[in-house]
């Protein structure tokens, strides 16, 4: 390799490295103990570098498949669980009037986060936290981008479904005893 080449190929690393840095330390910052996420992402431009003549033309996806993959090599059983949770980013109170009902929001919202299989997390924070195109997030996922779409709309769908309040119960359902006892209990 020539010096000119390697100039080049320096110069291409560290212009990756300068555009991807931020939005990858925060990808592994929402999956992993924050003192842990600079070795990871060391461990994944390292990788990039010992693979660079690998690397796509848009090498962004490949590197959140390889923080990925570096994260669950790094936790197993529990941890690994605990890695793919995703801490909700913190909301703007914007446009908000009162802070109780943004609070009140906030509060629901992190309710039905939790509520969501860790999957159904996964594939809604790739579109929404890290900013990825439906393609890049089945790059990183490792899958065809038709079955990414098909699991952001049923992951979407349960959020939704999980932040709808619960629905009352019809007066038809309710049986006279069933009626006399609320009537008690909220008299106590």
């Amino acid at each position: 390799m020539s010096r000119a080449d390697g100039s080049a190929r320096e110069e291409r690393f560290r212009s990756l490295h300068r555009e991807t840095y931020a939005d990858l330390l925060r990808f592994v910052e929402r999956r992993v103990p924050v003192t842990e996420a600079e070795d990871i992402v060391s461990t994944v431009f390292l990788t990039a570098w010992r693979r660079f003549d690998e690397l796509p033309d848009d090498a962004r996806p490949w590197l959140f498949a390889v923080a990925r993959k570096t994260m669950a090599n790094q936790t197993r059983g529990w941890l690994r669980r605990q890695a793919l949770d995703v801490r909700l980013v913190s909301l703007e109170a914007r446009d908000l009037s009162d802070d109780t009902v943004g609070a009140a929001t906030r509060i629901d919202l992190e309710s039905a986060w939790r509520e969501l299989r860790p999957a159904d997390r996964e594939v809604l924070a790739l579109v929404a936290f890290d900013g990825l195109t439906a393609e890049q997030a089945a790059t990183v996922l490792g899958c065809r981008r038709s079955t990414f779409a098909m699991r952001l709309g049923r992951a979407r769908q349960r959020l939704r479904a999980a932040l709808e309040p619960a629905e009352s119960v019809a007066p038809s359902s309710f049986r006279p005893h069933d009626f006399k006892e609320q009537q008690a209990w909220t008299q106590a």
